[in-house]
């Protein structure tokens, strides 16, 4: 686990006094398990604590608050620097969203793309099925020029037919015949396992509401954080991918567009794939309504 952080006014808690054991009820989740800790304990004993109580639960990826319920307040507050147990007390431990240290910063080295089920059978089905292929080629173009690992898809193939041939696979690290809608397989699990390490997905593809959402579920499930690409990301409904795209920006998951992500990749027009990825997103921008329909 990251280490849990306790912030707050400095100065919280009272000093410790006497001896012997403090009530404190240990609340993480739907959870809450009373137990003692010694009069005078501070922050590093709580969260002993709390992973002798709950360390079969905790993901060990991610980042916590530690909170006392204040009685002034009627609700928690962030524990206070040098708190000290004097008295019985209610605390939690909240997980937070996204590592902190994050925060949707892209970089490169720690990036992996994945393409998800860009088939020949869709083109007639999906909205703007022209546009996310131009995009898409655009993003895969541009993960060459970056030495980005690219992972993928393709839903049933035998009866929905192979990526489009507009998309250029070169150089991709994995291609995958699926049935399941989610893109996260075994194989594709045990291929990011090969990355060192992996921070970030940039997702696209189809449909939004059902293999891009379920894909995007599983990978923050996971501890990933998850770029979904909206202009290379569509569905045969509006609806459904409007739905789909709130509810995943609302988890936590960055919804943003391909020329936000290049050039977030390169970061500096001193990089030097700048000019490169410059000139390739001059010459492929389509000029759509996909995005006004986010």
């Amino acid at each position: 686990m990251a280490a849990a952080e306790a912030a707050g006014p400095p100065g919280g808690g009272c000093p410790a006094a006497g001896g012997g054991s403090v009530p404190v009820l240990f609340c993480f989740s739907v959870f809450a398990r009373p137990s003692t800790v010694p009069h005078g304990a501070g922050y590093e004993l709580l969260i002993q604590k709390f992973l002798s109580l709950y360390g079969d639960q905790i993901d060990m990826h991610r980042k916590f608050v530690v909170q006392l319920f204040a009685e002034e307040w009627s609700q928690y507050i962030d524990l206070p620097k040098g708190f000290l147990v004097s008295e019985r007390c209610k605390v939690r431990l909240v997980p937070l969203q996204i590592q902190m240290t994050t925060l949707g910063n892209l970089t490169p080295s720690s990036t992996v793309f994945f393409c998800c089920d860009m088939q020949e059978r869709f083109r007639p089905a999906i909205k703007y099925f022209g546009d996310i292929i131009s995009v898409g080629q655009r993003l895969l173009q541009g993960a060459r020029l970056l030495g980005i690992p690219v992972i993928v898809t393709e839903q049933y193939p035998k009866g929905l037919g192979s990526t489009v041939q507009e998309i250029d696979l070169t150089g991709a690290k994995l291609v995958l015949p699926k049935t399941k809608f989610s893109m996260v397989l075994p194989e594709v699990e045990a291929a990011l396992a090969e990355i060192p390490g992996v921070r970030s997905v940039v997702l696209f593809g189809v449909e939004t509401h059902v293999c891009i959402q379920q894909t995007a579920l599983e990978l923050i499930g996971r501890g990933l954080e998850v770029h979904i690409v909206a202009d290379a990301t569509s569905s045969r409904s509006m609806m459904d991918r409007m739905f789909a795209l709130e509810r995943l920006a609302r988890t936590g998951i960055i919804v943003t567009t391909s020329e936000a992500i290049l050039l977030q990749l390169v970061a500096d027009k001193e990089h030097p794939k700048f000019k490169e990825i410059q000139n390739l997103i001059k010459a492929s921008a389509p000029e759509s309504g996909l995005l006004s329909k986010v």
